[in-house]
């Protein structure tokens, strides 16, 4: 039966993995995880902090995904929104789920990414 979940995907556009480590690196503070051998040639990249990994693969066509979405847990939300708004991501602020604070964002190819704090 399930316990817990393993990795969530997201789909990219073809040749981008540098705007992807982009954000997901530089931005949101994972850490890149080398992709096994036999999947290392499809393109894409993965990202990993602890626990939490996600997985961009390519898409094509790539279509982005605006309302299924990744919800990260952050101990700073403030700071984490301040950063994305400098570098030009959207920053959505959302009150409608009652014990947290929340914001919506994009990655660089339009996929929704919410990240909320227990408030």
């Amino acid at each position: 039966m399930l316990t817990t979940l393993h990795h969530v995907q997201l789909a990219m556009p073809e040749g981008q993995e540098n705007r992807a480590r982009a954000f997901y690196v530089d931005l949101l503070g994972l850490d890149e995880e080398p992709k096994p051998p036999p999947l290392d040639g499809r393109g894409g990249v993965w990202f990993r902090r602890g626990d939490l990994r996600v997985h961009l693969g390519v898409e094509v066509p790539f279509v982005p995904a605006r309302k299924a979405h990744p919800a990260f847990t952050c101990t700073d939300l403030d700071t984490l929104a301040q950063k994305l708004d400098q570098a030009a991501c959207p920053v959505i602020w959302d009150d409608n789920l009652i014990g947290f604070r929340r914001f919506y964002s994009a990655d660089p190819f339009g996929n929704r990414i919410e990240v909320l704090q227990p408030a």
